[in-house]
Formats: structure tokens, sequence, C-alpha cells
């Protein structure tokens, strides 16, 4: 991790060691990083590619968090491309569980022989509702983001601090906003709590 960090103005704010296996879905340690960088708005580092491609649902779950993955393995491979590498992983990993394979060729080879169009599904040809999966999509993101702060934020509220307190605290600690930007406001701790009803 050093030597990947290293020649770089970066710095290690957390590390997380995930002992489950690859082949396990629930993979707890990396639902907390993933969090923890949701929240800080740092980069997760991945010590060896190898170690998720054999969970489609930890694939899935990387490019559906709204996080930058980047591997020490594979130094080179980060941003858009690291994410094109993730995608290309997911349909491995599907691909060796067997969900694509021999009998899903012959299938849609028997449906197209019968007459069945083939081909993009409407909603991507349909920008309606491409503009509301979209809408959709950062709704859920943002919801998951305001999941992981409120409760920082509450806690802080229970120690007596004041919206204005609170905005300051998290600017302090570095914590990102849903936007990505540094800098709090009262206002938009209102309306992320908002998002979260208390329990």
């Amino acid at each position: 991790m050093a030597t990947f960090l290293n020649g770089g103005s970066w710095e290690i704010v957390a590390e997380f060691v995930e002992v489950k296996s690859g082949k396990n879905a629930d993979r707890p340690e990396l639902a907390r990083a993933l969090t923890h960088c949701r929240i800080t708005g740092s980069a997760l580092i991945v010590a060896n590619v190898s170690r998720l491609t054999r969970s489609v649902s930890s694939l899935s779950r990387l490019l559906e968090a709204g996080v930058e993955v980047r591997f020490c393995d594979l130094p080179q491979i980060e941003g858009p491309t690291g994410r094109f590498l993730l995608t290309q992983m997911v349909a491995v990993a599907e691909l060796e569980a067997g969900l694509i394979g021999e009998q899903t060729r012959k299938a849609l080879a028997a449906a197209k022989a019968g007459g069945k169009k083939l081909g993009t599904p409407a909603n991507l040809t349909n920008q309606d509702a491409g503009r509301a999966a979209s809408r959709a999509r950062r709704t859920r993101i943002a919801d998951r983001h305001a999941q992981d702060i409120a409760p920082i934020i509450r806690e802080m509220q229970a120690q007596g601090l004041s919206l204005n307190a609170c905005a300051r605290a998290l600017t302090e600690k570095g914590i990102s906003r849903p936007t990505g930007k540094a800098k709090w406001a009262s206002q938009t701790v209102i309306n992320l709590l908002a998002r979260v009803p208390e329990p």
C-alpha cells in the first residue's frame, strides 16, 4: 500500500482487512470500506485485483457504490478505465459462474430463429426512461450517502452542537457532501437529515 502511494501527495485514512472468502457474498469489511470512502470522499485502494474476481455481488456493489477504485497490482488502472475494468470483471465472474454459457447461447439462437427480435433494451432508446433511470440512480446514491452521514450528525446534535457547528465539524473532518464538495452549510445538514427519518 505504501509503495502504491509513494511519490504522491496522498495519505492512508483507514485500512480494512476482509477475511471472508471471495466467494462469500457477505463482505462486511468491504461494505465498511465503501461507507468510509463515501463519507470522506476517498478512493478505495484494493491490494490485489484477483481477490475480487470471484464475487459478482461484490463487484456489482463496487460499480454502484459511487467510489473510485484503484488496484495496487494494476497501478495504471483508475478513473473511467478502472470502472471499465470492474465491468469486465463482473462479466468474467458471471461467465465463470455459468450465467453465460452454452445453454443461453442456444436459447437466444432458437428465439432468433423463431422470429423474435433481439437487440438493445427499450430503455436505452427511450430518452424519458433513460432520464428517469438516471434520476433514480442519483437518488439512490444520495439516500445512501445520507444514511452514512446522518448518524454522525445526530451524535453531534446529541452532544449539543447546533446545525452551524455540525456543518463546521463535518467540513473540518473532511467529510464530503453528497455533491462531493468539501464545505458544509447548515442548510445542507438540514437537507441531509430530511432524507433519513429518525428511528
